[in-house]
């Protein structure tokens, strides 16, 4: 696909791939290390990624989970995907984020993720 910036991009500095994946580092990271893994077909959202891209994608992560432990030791990870421009989603080629995550990066990292919609509307049942 010619716009988008994954599929156009021939220079990708690719750190593991499989079969149907790979990974490389995020060009704007939040933390030393952050890193994206993308299907190597392009499709725009996770929903529309095959049972199969999946698996591939899941198998990778935990091989970019080993490279990014040996490389930095954080002390935890955040995971995860923006899907459709209401979640944040700006490049729509579907991947996932793997954050690497230090020990004070943030005061307090209590509700993880959660912390990025600052008054939550849920509404307990």
């Amino acid at each position: 696909m010619k716009q988008c910036v994954f599929c156009q991009s021939g220079n990708l500095a690719v750190i593991a791939e499989n079969e149907l994946a790979l990974a490389f580092y995020d060009g704007c990271p939040v933390s030393e290390g952050h890193t994206l893994i993308i299907p190597k077909r392009h499709v725009e959202t996770y929903f529309e990624a095959s049972f199969q891209e999946q698996a591939a994608i899941t198998r990778l992560s935990y091989q970019v989970k080993d490279y990014l432990q040996a490389k930095y030791q954080p002390d935890g990870y955040n995971v995860g995907a923006n899907i459709g421009l209401a979640a944040g989603q700006t490049v729509f080629h579907y991947h996932i984020h793997i954050i690497p995550r230090y020990k004070g990066d943030v005061a307090n990292p209590r509700g993880g993720v959660r912390k990025v919609i600052p008054h939550s509307k849920s509404k307990k049942a």
